[in-house]
């Protein structure tokens, strides 16, 4: 029998409380993962799942600390070695491609320089070959024009793209396992299911082992053989992708499918009762119990061993026979529908948006140095308690329009205006307070926000204070509500953003923009990193606030099924241009452009029998082309010349729905139904 790669024997790992009590994070874990074999190990926050990760390379966060049990890496004990020998298996033999790629990215390095020491320190390649290798990686992970990307920073990449280049330095040193926590999160979808596809095809090729950590179970259904679901630090389900994600035979597992927003699916779906206890609550018996619907007398007294069934699975549930008695759907309420006399809450005027500005001394010189716009000739009208959604692959201008409403970047061209009329200062700098606390922007990545050195308390007052005067009982009382809101207990108060894990930081800068009551809320991928169920709770939390106080929202998110549960209006992006725009329910069912078509079709699906449409040809762009349709070069119903040279007008139907292209509404959908009609024959 060939030995494991990695082999993780009834590891436990915990922290001492402020009581002196050892608390544990992971309880008796047992996993192996063979060469060649890939793992899902999925799970809400907080469940343990990237501490497990990390435990493999030998690593604890600060705090933590191995509590018996054994981790080995090709049959050497990791926690035994030194540091020198973990700095050699470390990047290169095991690598991790980290959640955030500010962990992996030194924002003073431009990312050629980054890639190669990469390759000098864990890597055979000569080193008269480090440039054209690393622009080989480059476009490996699909970033557009990678030459261009070697001489920039990391701050001068979209979030999604700065994940691509650590994605690239993670394979540089051809690792034997590669450790990979959450490292799609900040992708589109287009990019998300190349990525995918080429980490199967490496993982094959080389025989290479991963250990895939990840909320999202369409990235799981497309890479993994194997899945393991955990709760409260332990196991509770382990068997196969197909077993796992079709029939799954733990309480958990099923609740966890029935949060998953479906592109099928119009509704909002379900998420999980209750929170998961916090380290060292789970009591004597089953740490599920309090949210189980099947939970009885015994699995409060008794804790269930890890079972090994009959089908090969292994599960810890005293009633998994009847697991299948609860639905693996959501039946979520959608709000209500949109006034379309609504009031205007926010209006976009042919605004355009440069990032490279002409400088003083260019002025002076009369040089021209307008670069092409990054978002150019953008006109939407948002009505009151109307959430819009704004799609498109990574660098598509999303989050460039939100940084504009929020005053962070002004305009180069075009006018802003609020409710009433009211036009918006360019600069946040120059903003009313009164502007400054209706408009709440969050971030992707909420370590952009929240203060390391701040507790949560801290971090949740500033915006209670200043907006409206609170202080002492009354300022922390209204603090526990707010995290309430967001499923976060008040005993995180007293926490530092450090001691979260990623959702759980992302629910805490949620709640500081609800703390302000604010009209119009701009979300910059603000569920990318929440696991399904608590992603399903905010989803249900952002309606309830539309429905009861007329928020409205603009939504921006790479996760399309996301945006169709909780938008009114879709406006599809490609390289910072409108292409289409149109009320979800048409956008979603009958997707004009051809743009939105190739997104609809890359969308991951968490069912391992459902595979993405991909083109093979498909390439990335860095820039519009200088006329002619956005679209031209990628587009597979291009008609000729014309895409080339002249602008495409727009094209309306009677409900609003609306493309820009050359091709009428109605041939496309001709040409699409054509499509599938060969497709199932």
């Amino acid at each position: 029998m060939i030995a494991p790669l990695i082999e993780i024997r009834d590891i436990s790992v915990g922290f001492t409380g402020k009581s002196g009590a050892t608390l544990p994070v992971l309880r008796n874990i047992d996993l192996t993962v063979k060469a060649g074999e890939s793992i899902g190990i999925v799970g809400e926050s907080g469940s343990g799942k990237s501490t497990l990760a990390l435990a493999a390379m030998g690593y604890l966060k600060r705090g933590l600390r191995l509590l018996e049990g054994s981790v080995a890496f090709q049959g050497q004990d990791m926690f035994a070695r030194t540091r020198t020998e973990l700095e050699k298996i470390r990047g290169g033999e095991l690598a991790l491609i980290p959640q955030n790629s500010g962990q992996s990215l030194t924002p003073t390095l431009r990312i050629g320089a980054q890639l190669i020491e990469a390759l000098r320190l864990h890597s055979d390649v000569p080193q008269s070959e480090f440039s054209a290798k690393a622009i080989e990686l480059l476009g490996q992970v699909r970033l557009p024009d990678p030459a261009a990307i070697m001489t920039r920073f990391p701050h001068e990449l979209s979030g999604g793209q700065q994940q691509r280049a650590a994605i690239a330095m993670a394979l540089a040193g051809e690792p034997t396992a590669l450790l990979l926590d959450e490292p799609t999160t900040g992708l589109d979808v287009t990019t998300q299911a190349h990525i995918l596809e080429l980490l199967r095809d490496i993982a094959r090729d080389r025989d290479m082992a991963m250990v895939y950590v990840s909320h999202d179970l369409g990235a799981i259904a497309r890479v993994c053989d194997r899945v393991v679901v955990m709760y409260a630090g332990e196991v509770v389900l382990d068997g196969s992708t197909r077993q796992v994600l079709k029939a799954p035979v733990h309480p958990y597992a099923r609740g966890l499918l029935a949060s998953i927003p479906r592109l099928s699916d119009p509704r909002l779906p379900v998420a999980l009762d209750g929170r998961p206890p916090a380290p060292g609550g789970a009591g004597q018996g089953c740490s599920f119990v309090d949210r189980c619907a099947l939970a009885q007398d015994q699995c409060r007294s008794r804790r269930p061993v890890l079972e090994l069934l009959p089908s090969g699975e292994s599960v810890r549930c005293f009633r998994h026979e009847h697991a299948e008695e609860l639905s693996l759907t959501g039946s979520g309420a959608i709000s209500a529908k949109l006034d379309s006399d609504a009031v205007p809450a926010l209006r976009l005027d042919d605004v355009a948006i440069r990032y490279n500005r002409p400088r003083l001394f260019d002025k002076l010189l009369g040089r021209d140095r307008a670069s092409v716009a990054t978002v150019d000739g953008i006109e939407i009208t948002v009505a009151k308690g109307e959430t819009l959604g704004l799609v498109g692959e990574s660098g598509s201008g999303k989050s460039t329009i939100l940084k504009a409403v929020a005053g962070l970047l002004p305009p180069s061209g075009g006018r802003i205006t609020v409710a009433g009329g009211e036009a918006l200062a360019p600069e946040v700098e120059q903003r009313s307070p009164d502007h400054l606390r209706r408009i709440q922007l969050i971030f992707q990545n909420p370590d952009d926000s929240l203060n390391p050195r701040q507790t949560i308390a801290q971090i949740l007052e500033q915006p209670l204070k200043l907006y409206f005067g609170l202080s002492g009982d009354a300022l922390h009382k209204r603090s526990a509500e707010i995290l309430e809101r967001v499923r976060l207990g008040a005993h995180y108060l007293d926490r530092l953003p450090s001691q979260l894990s990623g959702g759980e930081k992302q629910r805490v800068a949620i709640a500081r923009a609800f703390a302000a009551d604010p009209d119009l809320v701009l979300c910059d991928e603000v569920t990318s990193a929440l696991d399904v169920s608590v992603q399903a709770a905010v989803l249900d939390l952002l309606n309830d606030l539309k429905s009861t106080q007329g928020t409205t929202y603009v939504f921006v998110s790479h996760d399309l099924a996301v945006v169709r549960a909780l938008s009114d209006r879709v406006a599809v992006l490609y390289q910072g241009r409108l292409c289409e725009l149109g009320p979800s329910a048409e956008v979603y069912a009958t997707p004009s452009h051809p743009y939105t078509d190739v997104l609809l079709g890359a969308v991951l699906e968490p069912d391992p029998d459902t595979a993405p449409t991909l083109s093979a040809d498909d390439v990335v762009e860095l820039s519009p082309p200088a006329r002619g349709c956005p679209f031209q070069r990628r587009c597979p119903r291009k008609i000729g010349s014309i895409c080339d040279t002249d602008a495409p007008p727009w094209r309306y139907r009677a409900d609003g729905h609306g493309i820009r292209c050359h091709h009428t509404i109605e041939d496309l959908e001709a040409v699409q139904r054509e499509d599938v009609a060969e497709r199932c024959a």
